[in-house]
């Protein structure tokens, strides 16, 4: 088992900036990604960003030149640095774990943080 916590959401104002983090513990061996999603009331989960074990990341494209994912020194931390943040950013963000179990991969959840924008 892996277990994720996340922390640094709350309320901004637009234009304004969050750092979120989340840190990985338990089970971590073998995870080979790590990433943030987003879910907003009546939409389904998206991605957000992810990075990989070896360091590439990929964003979503309405978050792209705004939010940078980042590795912590303890490659089990990430954060997601966002700025510029606009009323429609505004969701439950959830941190990803992507680990191979017995040949194939298997996804691990923190209980997310809400992140608000509004004036």
């Amino acid at each position: 088992q892996v277990q994720l916590v996340e922390s640094g959401g709350g309320l901004v104002q637009p234009g304004g900036s969050l750092r979120l983090s989340c840190a990985a513990s338990g089970s971590i061996f073998s995870i080979i990604a790590m990433g943030w999603h987003r879910q907003a009331p009546g939409k389904q989960r998206e991605l957000v960003a992810g990075i990989t074990s070896g360091g590439s990341t990929n964003y979503a494209d309405s978050v792209k030149g705004r939010f940078t994912i980042s590795r912590g020194n303890a490659k089990n931390t990430v954060y997601l640095q966002m700025d510029s943040l606009k009323p429609e950013d505004t969701a439950v963000y959830y941190c990803n774990a992507r680990k191979i179990v017995g040949g194939t991969w298997l996804d691990y959840w923190g209980q997310g943080t809400q992140v608000t924008v509004s004036s």
